[in-house]
């Protein structure tokens, strides 16, 4: 699995979501002023969740999960191979929904919709991080394994080997 290529994903997920945090101001009537930088605010939440995607991607075409036609059916792939939870599952779609309300501006984003769903789900992204570092731990854990395996192989071929030289 493309490891370096999800954590460096992972790392632009915590560094939109934590200058969201810093930025995000406590109450609605802050938020409503803060014009330019509430644009920010939701670029970088898109941007976060776009990594959210791409990560989910490419962990399903490196473990071969099947050819979807789009998102859902990525994350779907995921859930059915127990990669993700089905908490994520709908977490994720609550942040594609989100996401295609800032991208296509939907009529006029409702700021105070905007501004409650900020507060109460930024959260999710850390949950997603979660599961996909349980993810990547359980990989690595995995291909240790299948190195320890192989080395002790080829330590007994050798040792076989060398047992063989002796009774020739």
């Amino acid at each position: 699995m493309r490891r370096a290529v999800i954590r460096t994903k992972i790392k632009e997920i915590e560094e939109c979501v934590g200058l969201v945090e810093e930025h995000l101001p406590e109450t609605f009537e802050e938020f409503s002023e803060m014009g330019l930088l509430k644009d920010g605010i939701y670029k970088r939440t898109e941007f976060a969740i776009e990594d959210v995607f791409d990560i989910c991607a490419v962990i399903n075409t490196d473990l071969e999960l099947g050819i979807p036609g789009d998102d859902e059916e990525i994350v779907e792939n995921l859930v059915k191979n127990n990669i993700l939870s089905e908490e994520i599952k709908e977490k994720i779609r609550l942040m594609k929904g989100f996401r295609n309300i800032v991208v296509h501006r939907y009529g006029k984003i409702d700021d105070e919709l905007g501004f409650e769903i900020l507060k109460e789900n930024l959260q999710d992204f850390y949950d997603f991080i979660e599961e996909i570092a349980a993810v990547l731990e359980l990989e690595n854990g995995e291909r240790e394994s299948r190195e320890r395996e192989r080395r002790g192989r080829e330590r007994r071929e050798n040792e076989n080997t060398s047992s063989e030289d002796i009774l020739s």
